[in-house]
């Protein structure tokens, strides 16, 4: 078998040679913006469905790579807002513990504050009464004055995935009717930001 050649045909150009410098102005032209804190207050429909996607992503990743238990996580954890800030502040220490730019120290601060994550998430799936194979929505306590809560009770968990999916559906419906009122209350159009009348000649 002759041997290959891997030299350039006669009529083919010489490849140009890479700078590092231009390496370098690539990759920072690729780079995503740096992670930034989640309000789930305040987002958009279609931010918050992208946020609840990655962020159960994560939760999933977590929850197999340390084998946490449902005392700690339980599956419908998207079903309680004290569940929900605690994981997501989680995941975006995560992030920026294992960012590229971060010193070599961040991953283990990292897992020291995992330690008391994981305590708090105990307490709050304690207090809130989530299990494995049960859920009920967490009790509030009514203060003097206040009318009393509903009464909460516990209902099997049979499909926990459907159950997150049908959850972030009613999530971004709502938000999305929250954002068309909002719109409609100042006279904007919320497809397109037009205000009636802007079309109109000055006179």
């Amino acid at each position: 078998m002759a041997p290959i050649d891997h030299a350039p045909a006669p009529d083919e150009p010489e490849p140009a040679p890479i700078h590092i410098d231009d390496a370098r102005e690539r990759e920072s032209e690729l780079q995503v913006e740096p992670p930034h804190p989640i309000n789930w207050n305040l987002l958009a429909a279609e931010e918050a469905e992208a946020e609840w996607l990655e962020l159960n992503q994560w939760v999933n990743w977590l929850r197999r790579t340390y084998g946490l238990p449902a005392a700690v996580v339980p599956p419908l954890w998207h079903r309680h807002p004290e569940l929900v800030w605690e994981l997501s502040a989680l995941h975006l220490h995560w992030l920026c513990a294992y960012d590229p730019e971060q010193n070599g120290s961040a991953p283990l601060g990292w897992h020291r504050d995992f330690a008391d994550a994981r305590q708090r998430l105990r307490d709050w799936t304690a207090t809130c009464g989530s299990r494995l194979d049960k859920d009920r929505p967490t009790r509030q306590t009514s203060w003097p004055g206040e009318e009393p809560g509903p009464p909460v009770d516990d209902r099997p968990i049979t499909d926990r995935d459907g159950d997150f999916i049908q959850f972030v559906l009613d999530d971004v419906t709502a938000r999305r009717q929250a954002e068309e009122d909002f719109y409609a209350g100042l006279g904007v159009a919320p497809d397109t930001g037009e205000v009636p009348g802007d079309d109109e000649p000055d006179t």
